[in-house]
């Protein structure tokens, strides 16, 4: 043993080093159970299946006050009175919701399955509403709706409902940065199965995914969501084959909805099922569609808009420029953005975005107006 003030025994400096080590991994281990619940938050790894409510988050739900004249949003033509006579509070019956996945900024992404009245088919629908949803500002109005389909076969998942594609946050930060407005995101499955392509359409003879797109979905939004009774609430966005599905149904029903991104699009209904249905195939035919309200005289209230995108390297750019530039007039109004270096992939397409097509979106759609 050492005199007192001498050398330290080397059992008790390793004593010494061992708690050291021993503090330190603590606060190591500490720090990394941090980051991982912080990405467990962010990603919705522990609340995957956890109940949702997007019941009146946002403020009461009671009878409008008096609107304030004075008040108004970014819009000049936009007043609180004018958005709350537009906007229909949730319907009902509630849906169950659960939680799908996190957005960094806190909001969720939401599933639940829909048994849809008129068609009869009953599969998943995703939601998403903005931050801005739940603000006490917005209590009273209503808020825009796109309808997001993917490419594929969408079935028995949308894609749109991952956050690997980043369109809910990126949505978040358009609207933050003005260039969009903050929209409800609906994302349903957009084939009854994984073996046909069902053109969004009622085929005779199959599921009515026609009617499942066009009037089941609308009315699940309605039941659940404030939204505005007028068609300038209602767009679609999609991908590939689900850019032809919103492309024809705002083609077909344009007193329904007002606009789609369309990105990518088939424009052609090239279903195998049509076969020997040829009259109900050119009744789905975005071409022949188009062409009936192009031949017809421009109004505000009536007109709708398209917003195609392409990848500079995808096959279909020719037939997109074509397609955009032959129908392009009366009734039909379009815009075409050619995405730099772009192919035939859904995350060029969320970049597309970004370059425009959003914002001209936004521009000629009703957004949310705060209240007094």
């Amino acid at each position: 043993m050492s005199h007192p003030g001498g050398p330290v025994p080397h059992r008790r400096r390793r004593s010494r080093i061992w708690l050291v080590l021993l503090v330190v991994v603590s606060v190591l281990f500490g720090v990394g159970l941090g980051v991982a619940g912080s990405w467990a938050y962010r990603t919705g790894w522990f609340e995957q299946g956890e109940p949702v409510s997007f019941d009146a988050e946002g403020g009461p739900m009671g009878e409008e006050p008096p609107a304030d004249p004075g008040a108004k949003d970014s819009r000049p033509d936009r007043t609180p009175s004018e958005a709350t006579a537009k906007t229909l509070l949730p319907t009902g019956p509630k849906a169950a919701f659960t939680t799908q996945n996190s957005i960094a900024d806190g909001t969720r992404i939401a599933v639940t399955a829909l048994a849809g009245k008129k068609s009869g088919f009953t599969g998943k629908v995703w939601v998403w509403a903005p931050k801005e949803y739940f603000d006490p500002k917005y209590a009273r109005s209503g808020f825009p709706v796109l309808i997001a389909l993917p490419g594929g076969n969408g079935y028995p998942n949308n894609y749109w409902m991952g956050t690997d594609l980043k369109l809910q946050s990126s949505l978040a930060t358009w609207s933050k940065e003005k260039k969009s407005h903050p929209f409800l995101v609906v994302m349903p499955v957009l084939n009854p199965d994984a073996t046909h392509y069902y053109d969004g359409s009622d085929i005779p003879g199959q599921p009515r995914m026609g009617t499942w797109m066009t009037e089941d979905v609308p009315d699940f939004v309605r039941a659940n969501f404030r939204t505005f009774t007028s068609r300038d609430g209602w767009a679609f966005m999609g991908s590939s084959s689900g850019a032809f599905v919103g492309l024809k149904s705002v083609l077909k029903h344009p007193d329904r909805f007002k606009a789609v991104i369309a990105s990518g699009p088939d424009t052609v209904p090239d279903s195998p099922l049509w076969a020997g249905h040829e009259a109900e195939r050119a009744a789905n035919d975005p071409r022949k569609l188009a062409d009936a309200l192009s031949r017809q005289p421009s109004a505000p209230d009536k007109d709708v808009y398209l917003a195609f995108q392409v990848g500079s390297r995808e096959a279909n750019v020719q037939d997109v420029r074509r397609f955009a530039e032959k129908y392009g007039k009366g009734r039909v109004k379009t815009r075409l953005n050619v995405i730099r270096n772009g192919s035939h992939n859904a995350k060029t397409y969320v970049g597309g975005m970004a370059e425009g097509s959003i914002q001209w979106l936004s521009e000629h759609m009703q957004g949310p107006v705060a209240g007094p």
